[in-house]
Formats: C-alpha cells, structure tokens, sequence
C-alpha cells in the first residue's frame, strides 16, 4: 500500500517596506510658516511693551501721590482727588507717612496684578491658545481657594479698611471688644496686629476678627479715679465708727 509523503510548504518572505520619503514643504508654505511666526512674535512683544508701559506710568503716579501725602500736600482740595477726600483726610495726621507707604505699596501689588494677568491673557491668544478652557480653569480654580481662604482674605480685606479710615495706628493704645485685650500697637499690618499689653504680653490680633476697638489715644480718654479711702464718721457719743476689721479706734 503506497504510503503518501506531506510536505511543508516554505514561507515566502515578506516584502520590505519602502522608506518613506520626506515631506517636500514647498517655499510658499515655508515664507507662510516664518509670516505667522513673526506676526505672533509681534504681538507677544506688542503685548509684554503695552504692559510694561502700563505699570511704568501707574507706578510713577501712585508713587507722586505718596510723595504728595508724605510732603503734606492738601490733595483734598484738588479737584482730581476730591474724589478719595475721605481716605486722603484719614492720612493728614502724625501717622501720615506710615499710611502712605501701607497704601502705596498695596496699590502697587493690585497694580502688578492685574496688568501681570491681562498681560499673559494677551500673550497666550495671540500665541493661539485657545483661553476658554484656561479661563474656565482659573475660574475655578479662583473659586477654590476664595473657599479655602476666606478668612484670610477677610483679614486683608479689614486691614485694607483699617489702614484707610485710621482707625488706629503705631503706638495708639487700643483696647478690642470689652477689655479682652488692652495695650500698645507695636506693628500693624494688612492680615495681623500685634500689641503689647500692661503686663508685657504680645498679643497678635488676626485684622478680621476685630469687631470692636477701642483707641484711647485719638479720644479724649480720661482714667476712672481710684475710690479712696472714707475718713471714719464720728458717732453722736463722740466714739469713731469701727473700720472693716472690727478694730475699735480710740474716743475723743
């Protein structure tokens, strides 16, 4: 009986891929490519010039009106700051130049702020980014930490307030809510106030949990009199009173 012989059939080789030629950019969509690219540079430094001048000009006039406030110029009177009457007339006092520095310096930082982010807004869009996505994350972002740091920004919110109506200042003795804590402002800043009690404790007071202060040095504060001692009364025998010990004192 034949017997029949299997085979294994031989793999054919695979064909080798062909490498693949490079793109051929032509030299119209490379002098577009370098026309986008420099139109976007021009706005970038478009943008970072305005921003720069901005802040220049902003930080060259607050710093003229802190001058002015330290030099003791009415700036109430001139018509261009009437306007800020109430916290410039906070500001003409002993404590003037500490004022004007607080408030110089707080302006110059919203200032910095703000034009450091409409800045980099500017910069983003005209490098084609597309800001709704980075808006809606700084948004919440925002949201975040408003929630995780509202009593901090309450502290700075009342020391802004403070710091403007003068409601005290270095070296004022103060006493908050009803005698809690009494003593000497050592230094006061936009979040913490330190003072200096009677008996030499510092205390540190956080701005936005000081609901009621009282400032002895700006009133006309007079101390309570001690009670004094009462002269014995004479009796109508002509015997003295017995005093708070129960002793008998000697008779006329």
């Amino acid at each position: 009986m034949p017997f029949a012989l299997s085979t294994t059939p031989t793999p054919t080789p695979s064909p080798t891929p062909a490498p693949a030629s490079p793109i051929a950019i032509t030299p119209a969509q490379l002098d577009s490519a370098v026309s986008t690219f420099n139109e976007r540079l021009i706005q970038v430094a478009i943008a970072i010039g305005v921003g720069l001048v901005i802040w220049l000009v902003a930080t060259f006039l607050i710093r003229q009106v802190v001058k002015r406030v330290l030099a003791g110029t009415a700036l109430t009177q001139n018509r261009i700051f009437r306007w800020a009457a109430p916290a410039l007339r906070a500001l003409d006092s002993e404590r003037r130049a500490q004022r004007a520095r607080t408030i110089g310096s707080l302006l110059n930082s919203v200032v910095a702020v703000v034009i450091t982010t409409l800045v980099v807004l500017y910069v983003l869009k005209a490098l084609g980014v597309d800001l709704a996505p980075v808006l809606t994350s700084v948004g919440i972002l925002g949201v975040a930490i408003g929630f995780g740091a509202q009593q901090l920004i309450r502290d700075f919110l009342a020391g802004i307030f403070i710091t403007l109506e003068d409601q005290y200042g270095i070296g004022d003795f103060i006493e908050t809510g009803a005698g809690e804590v009494a003593g000497t402002v050592e230094s006061m800043g936009l979040r913490i106030t330190r003072v200096r009690a009677e008996d030499g404790t510092i205390w540190y007071l956080r701005n936005g949990e000081i609901l009621r202060v009282g400032n002895r040095s700006q009133g006309t504060y007079v101390p309570a009199a001690a009670p004094s001692a009462s002269p014995p009364e004479d009796n109508e025998d002509g015997s003295t009173a017995q005093d708070t010990n129960g002793d008998q004192h000697s008779r006329d």
